[in-house]
């Protein structure tokens, strides 16, 4: 919703202006669809050129992020703690009866719990196979730490391509704007026998190309490459937050004090009260119960 606001806020605020300063808006409409045609086709066939079929798949889904904005909620970092909890207290008072939960997570009776983060097939693995490693006796915790660092590094390089693409569009626009203004003056410059109102109007048309280059580029795309950016940013909290919970498991810490650790590295707007996530944990016992 706030980035559909903030479209709204664009259009009214640029256009409402324009035509508040007395412009009109007939030589931009006029022009527009001939001008949307150069710069969006250059535009669009530039990104093609520079992506695979994965990567236009890849920028086309993240656009939707800038309205829908992060994944998880506030909740769900709730619901990934319990889990942890219930996977690690079960890890450490039967070990042979973790195996069936992190070899088959889709069948698992504690992952079935919480179905949003289960549905999630990189926080499953990312939770399965640490605490699938934790299980083979690792001499140094570094070891595993340094791997799940690495892991979520490549992760988080591979969920940013749709923003570097996105800014890489914002960084062409305006340049492609001018090769469709210098286009119109060209076009302009062969009728220069015209009435000066006729060039006018023909000069107009050429410099909207100029203008809904720039407009595109610090209008939207640019916005929209930050906004995924952030967002995408936001989302990687959430498996670093796996990584910190199962990280202090594999030193031996309290199942308590890993799940405190995880909850003091949720981010703020998103982390779950002291009291809150007792009462959830309470909740969670009694489940497995």
């Amino acid at each position: 919703m706030i980035g559909i606001v903030g479209i709204v806020i664009i259009f009214v605020m640029v256009f409402g202006g324009y035509i508040a300063a007395g412009g009109k808006l007939g030589i931009i409409l006029k022009s527009l669809p001939y001008e949307m045609a150069m710069i969006g086709g250059a535009a669009a066939g530039a990104f093609t050129i520079s992506n695979d079929m994965a990567g236009i798949k890849h920028t086309m889904k993240d656009m939707g992020k800038v309205f829908k904005g992060p994944s998880w909620k506030h909740h769900d970092y709730r619901d990934l703690l319990c889990l942890l909890f219930e996977l690690i207290r079960l890890g450490r008072a039967n070990a042979v009866g973790l195996e069936e939960h992190i070899e088959d997570p889709e069948n698992s009776s504690i992952f079935q719990r919480y179905e949003k983060i289960a549905a999630d097939k990189e926080a499953t693995a990312l939770i399965c196979d640490t605490l699938r490693s934790a299980s083979m006796n690792y001499d140094d915790p570094h070891q595993v730490e340094e791997v799940l660092e690495k892991r979520m590094e490549a992760n988080l390089h591979h969920a940013l391509h749709g923003s570097h693409q996105l800014q890489a569009l914002a960084d062409g626009l305006p340049a492609l704007g001018i090769v469709a203004a210098v286009l119109g003056v060209i076009k302009t410059m062969g009728s220069i026998d015209q009435p000066p109102e006729i060039l006018g109007k023909m000069i107009g048309g050429a410099l909207v190309g100029t203008f809904l280059g720039v407009f595109l580029a610090y209008g939207f795309f640019g916005p929209f490459a930050s906004k995924v950016k952030n967002v995408v940013e936001e989302d990687a909290h959430f498996y670093q937050l796996i990584r910190e919970v199962l990280v202090a498991n594999l030193h031996n810490h309290a199942t308590n004090i890993c799940i405190e650790v995880g909850r003091q590295n949720t981010p703020g707007h998103s982390r779950p009260s002291f009291t809150e996530l007792e009462e959830a944990l309470k909740e969670a016992k009694q489940a497995a119960a």
